[in-house]
């Protein structure tokens, strides 16, 4: 498995096990730690499971809020732990990082989706996440590019 998509992997976890304990921030940080021992000891780009488990934290309202948006006949508490957790980190990478192009990200959460969701969870996340990318490339044109 390619160390990002080990990384998005163990930040899904990690986000998943948060949000089942009741969203415990300042667990968060042994969270991570423990996930990155437990699923992936080897792995070479441990500070990217980081980067996406503070970047979902940092920007969990907005982030939410535009999950509702874009899922509006699943209010966010109505959504599986799973889905709502790899739909966090899908438009965190979307909207909020320039780290990977945009396609990326969607590829990623939907295969995230496929291995851990529910048999419609990869087209749940892709209709979510294919939405929210429409009209960010309304926005800025030149995302279509990456």
């Amino acid at each position: 498995m390619p160390n990002r998509h080990l990384a998005r992997s163990v930040a899904m976890q990690t986000l998943f096990e948060w949000d089942f304990r009741g969203t415990p921030t300042a667990a968060l940080p042994a969270i991570v730690e423990h996930n990155l021992e437990e699923f992936a000891p080897g792995l070479d780009d441990r500070a990217f499971t980081k980067k996406l488990t503070d970047g979902v934290i940092d920007h969990l309202p907005e982030i939410d809020k535009l999950i509702g948006k874009y899922a509006p006949s699943w209010p966010i508490n109505q959504i599986t732990l799973v889905d709502r957790n790899i739909l966090r980190i899908g438009v965190y990478e979307l909207k909020f990082s320039t780290e990977v192009p945009p396609k990326v990200a969607i590829n990623e959460a939907i295969e995230l989706a496929k291995t851990f969701g529910g048999a419609a969870s990869g087209k749940f996340v892709n209709g979510v996440l294919g939405s929210m990318y429409n009209d960010l490339t309304k926005e800025k044109p030149e995302l279509k590019k990456e």
